[in-house]
């Protein structure tokens, strides 16, 4: 590693028209972090993912990735840089075989970009997130919760240095979410990866993650580990009328 972050955000802020949805957020991510990101309805959340992974220019500060500047790039750029993201409402080709929407993740990435030995094809993705047996079926086939590990598979088949995950656990039932959130894991340290993870279900993403990111009304009110965010008295007043967790 050359000394930088893996991805840096530099007083991003993101406007569309009079409303600022994200307001000058800074934050590094390092190699191999495990990092959430909550905050209430309306906190920005994901406009603040769609700027870290391309999808939205930022109106102002910067983005860089290893070091090199990348504010304003298209999201294959980003990709480029190892920069891998899910989607809020899961983007599998519906009519293609499961192991067909993970091959196009292949073919999208090139299959010369150097990766584990787990990531090798089709065949070793879809073992690394459970769904060999669904390899042959019409992706519209299988669960929902199938299609959100689908969805990661194909974002893994573009052999990513950062996942940025987007309410992985909607919709998920209890055990279904505690499964996702143990691969999460798994995949963070079996692959090397560096995991940025959006939940609304707080309380199961604060016990999985080793730092948390809390974003209110467009900006950034702590950055640490769960057990002191949750203790943090701007966090919890952010989050009366909503869920807040009860610490631990």
């Amino acid at each position: 590693m050359n000394g930088h972050p893996l991805l840096e955000a530099r007083e991003v802020s993101v406007r569309f028209g009079g409303l600022v949805a994200v307001d000058q957020v800074s934050a590094a991510f390092a190699p191999g972090e495990l990092v959430g990101i909550i905050g209430p309805n309306g906190a920005g959340k994901t406009t603040f993912f769609n700027a870290l992974s391309g999808v939205v220019e930022p109106t102002g500060g910067e983005l860089y990735a290893g070091g090199q500047r990348l504010t304003g790039a298209k999201p294959h750029r980003y990709a480029q840089h190892g920069v891998a993201r899910t989607f809020q409402t899961p983007r599998v080709f519906a009519e293609l075989s499961v192991a067909a929407n993970i091959d196009f993740g292949l073919q999208f990435a090139g299959r010369h970009r150097t990766a584990s030995w787990l990531l090798k094809d089709e065949a070793s993705i879809l073992n690394l997130i459970g769904l060999q047996a669904q390899a042959d079926l019409p992706a519209a086939a299988i669960t929902p919760s199938q299609q959100r590990l689908l969805e990661i598979g194909m974002a893994l088949a573009t052999r990513p240095k950062l996942l940025l995950l987007d309410e992985v656990a909607a919709g998920l039932t209890e055990s279904e979410v505690d499964a996702m959130a143990q691969l999460i894991r798994r995949l963070r340290d079996e692959l090397d990866l560096t995991v940025i993870w959006i939940e609304h279900a707080v309380t199961t993403l604060l016990r999985y993650v080793e730092r948390v990111i809390v974003l209110h009304q467009g900006r950034k009110i702590a950055d640490g580990t769960p057990a002191e965010v949750v203790r943090n008295a701007e966090v919890i007043e952010a989050y009366l009328g909503d869920e807040m967790v009860e610490p631990a």
